[in-house]
């Protein structure tokens, strides 16, 4: 599948973010057979018997395990359980990264992305393009794996990358509950 325009061609300003479904024309709640394709459970479906261990992983996030305990009962409360991994890339490659990504889209091999164009990453004052692979619910950490596998396997996407729960991204609404965790570099994982 080609984009009509390239995220680096993209240079109106205002005009921040791509998304895939500029691109394909649909919205993320059609796609439904990305659920029984990947096994994955419903947000709503979800249940506090689901919540994502605090293990390992602790030391590295940006706040006290409990902390983190309480932002993933928040997101299981608002059932906001999608998330994304960010993957930075310059504007020489970013076009075929986007171009592959939207392939996968397409084909329920992942669930949704975005990506800076020009103008966003001008607005945003930064280098480098932000390439956003989302996951519908960030508990079932297969999927996530599965997703960052791919991202690194099939894409080539070798340097570090963190995935961030949508939900500690609620524009200040629970930035109270959420601590450090509210801050633009907070992420559940990191690899």
């Amino acid at each position: 599948m080609v984009t009509d325009r390239a995220p680096t061609a993209i240079d109106e300003p205002g005009w921040n973010w791509l998304r895939v479904k500029h691109v394909t024309g649909f919205p993320r709640q059609a796609r439904d057979g990305y659920f029984p394709e990947h096994g994955v459970t419903r947000p709503a479906a979800t249940t506090e018997a689901d919540l994502p261990p605090v293990g390992a992983e602790a030391a590295s996030l940006p706040a006290d395990p409990e902390t983190v305990r309480d932002a993933d009962r928040l997101a299981l409360e608002t059932t906001y359980l999608s998330g994304k991994w960010l993957v930075e890339r310059p504007p020489e490659t970013v076009d075929g990264l986007w171009e592959a990504v939207v392939e996968d889209v397409a084909a329920e091999r992942f669930w949704d992305a975005k990506v800076t164009t020009a103008a966003g990453r001008e607005a945003f004052g930064e280098a480098e393009h932000a390439v956003l692979v989302f996951t519908p619910n960030y508990f079932d950490r297969e999927d996530v794996e599965r997703v960052r596998r791919r991202l690194r396997g099939v894409h080539g996407v070798t340097e570090p990358i963190r995935y961030r729960p949508d939900a500690y991204t609620l524009d200040g609404v629970h930035e109270e509950r959420l601590g450090e965790l509210a801050e633009s570099g907070a992420s559940r994982f990191r690899v």
